[in-house]
């Protein structure tokens, strides 16, 4: 999941539907779990689940299919892989290097680490 405690829940629900949405569970065009569904399963106010449905729906990753609910947008996925890389680059990234160089890891020591990572080509 793309989130951290610090962020509101209806923030980390919204994270939560994206990730569900990279890892296949919804594909373009697929209903994504209802509101009332979200309420329920995060144990939150409606109104917070309709909150987070509704930033996706700002953000270009669902519509509305009227009478039927929310959908996954076509490029949906793409769209979040391209924001989660930005992300990465811009904060990940660098956060991941200064620590590896506050404990004395090398360019040549990291990406040696990194070449050993398995599931990793």
């Amino acid at each position: 999941m793309f989130t951290d405690d610090s962020m509101p829940i209806f923030v980390k629900i919204k994270e939560k539907i994206k990730d569900d949405i990279m890892d296949g569970t919804y594909a373009a065009d697929e209903l994504i779990i209802s509101t009332t569904q979200i309420a329920k399963l995060f144990n939150v106010n409606p109104a917070t689940a309709v909150k987070s449905v509704s930033m996706l729906q700002n953000e270009g990753i669902v519509y509305k299919k009227r009478g039927i609910g929310m959908c996954v947008a076509a490029g949906a996925k793409e769209k979040i892989c391209l924001e989660r890389k930005a992300y990465f680059e811009e904060n990940a990234l660098p956060q991941f290097v200064e620590t590896a160089k506050k404990l004395g890891i090398d360019k040549n020591k990291l990406i040696a680490i990194l070449s050993e990572v398995k599931d990793y080509d």
